[in-house]
């Protein structure tokens, strides 16, 4: 199925090895962390302040008290409650905690930026072993506006040893030095100012700033490329910012066979939705895979209000209802799987900072897609829009468009999602 033209960055050599929540994700971190010996670079949406998340603390401070160069970012909303006690635990520990995009001054929040949030969850260690996916450093079993539940969120990530592991350690480098010069600008313009070479200064400055995981798509037969093939592939502000959507809609438009979708926030646009369309137009399966037990009441009416139109066109969709939902995964065919923090709504596909791993692996693939089976067979098939039609249903949808685009023009972006 994937061919050398590709939009995305194979690349051979890899191991790859799924994982379903926080509860196998945070050790199979932590013993990455125990093991590293250079550096650990981590970012994260939410880091709560809980058991789960207190354990991930203490092994990042554990290795940095041994010498590792342990670099820490969170974002500055979605971890906006935690920031005291992250404070607490990092000061002095000789881990380099940064924040991004602060909302530490009454003003910060009128900035249009602030809506663009870093929604990543990566963590590399040496730049040779990487995890990436959607899960944040919160116990599975418990909501920030919920409480705790009996049953954990469904959630995944995959662990990557291999190159891609280099490419998040990029990403992430990246994004803290624009956060620690973000935090301390004029200090670093007087070094440079004062420096005997302000010029290459600067310009490794800027270097340092880049977030991409690789300067341009490859152009190698991917077919070719030893086992385990995978790519990172980041949305960002600047060169990148629908490469997510795009491997999706390429994906889609080349699938044969079935596509199986899992995202807890669904809202895609036009492109999107052709490429799912004219996938079931010619005859391949698509079930998707929606939140049953909401977490945001917008974000539920956002997807539902989709659910007439892809009924209409031949698409399943099934409600995942034993707990949260909270995975953004998918798989097409046997041989392409994504695994990340990209939902498939305005806000990841053009404002949030995101990242995805893409693994083209056939036992990889399987191995999702038996995790997607068992929760698809624990869920509600939808066999009626929930979204009424004639003046409501039309009010419902036009509201949730409405929403989306003031939303998505007061953060600078222009044209219909």
């Amino acid at each position: 199925m994937i061919a050398a033209s590709s939009v995305v960055d194979y690349r051979g050599g890899h191991e790859a090895r799924l994982l379903v929540g926080g509860d196998e994700l945070f050790p199979a971190m932590s013993a990455a962390i125990a093991r590293a010996r250079h550096e650990v670079w981590f970012a994260t949406y939410i880091f709560n302040d809980d058991p789960a998340s207190r354990r991930v603390a203490e092994d990042l401070i554990a290795a940095a008290e041994r010498g590792v160069a342990v670099h820490v970012l969170v974002d500055g909303f979605g971890s906006k409650a935690m920031l005291g006690h992250l404070r607490d635990w990092f000061r002095g520990s000789g881990v380099q905690f940064e924040v991004f995009r602060p909302l530490d001054r009454w003003w910060t929040w009128l900035q249009p930026g602030q809506l663009r949030r870093l929604h990543q969850k990566l963590c590399a260690v040496d730049a040779r072993i990487g995890f990436v996916g959607g899960i944040n450093v919160i116990d599975d079993r418990f909501d920030i506006n919920h409480g705790w539940t009996e049953r954990p969120r469904l959630d995944f990530a995959v662990e990557l040893h291999g190159p891609v592991a280099a490419d998040m350690r990029r990403v992430v480098h990246g994004l803290w030095m624009r956060a620690h010069l973000g935090r301390g600008w004029r200090s670093e313009l007087l070094q440079v100012a004062r420096s005997a070479e302000p010029v290459n200064r600067t310009l490794r400055l800027f270097r340092q700033m880049r977030t991409r995981a690789k300067d341009a798509p490859g152009t190698a037969d991917v077919v070719a490329l030893p086992p385990v093939r995978a790519a990172l592939v980041v949305r960002d502000n600047l060169r990148q910012r629908r490469a997510i959507e795009r491997t999706y809609v390429e994906a889609i438009l080349r699938a044969r066979e079935r596509i199986d979708i899992a995202c807890a926030y669904f809202y895609p646009g036009r492109a999107f939705r052709r490429a799912l369309m004219r996938a079931a137009e010619r005859g391949v399966r698509i079930r998707l895979l929606m939140q049953g037990k909401v977490d945001y009441r917008f974000a539920g009416l956002a997807a539902r209000v989709m659910y007439d139109e892809m009924l209409g066109r031949g698409v399943r969709v099934f409600e995942y209802t034993p707990a949260f939902l909270h995975a953004k995964v998918a798989i097409v065919d046997d041989d392409w799987a994504t695994v990340g923090s990209s939902n498939i709504d305005p806000l990841s596909l053009l404002l949030n900072l995101e990242a995805n791993a893409v693994v083209a692996d056939s036992a990889f693939v399987a191995d999702l897609a038996a995790k997607l089976e068992t929760a698809f067979a624990a869920s509600t098939e939808i066999v009626a829009a929930p979204v009424q039609r004639g003046w409501r249903g039309w009010l419902s949808r036009g509201f949730v468009a409405w929403v989306a685009n003031t939303y998505l023009r007061m953060a600078g972006i222009t044209g219909r999602y």
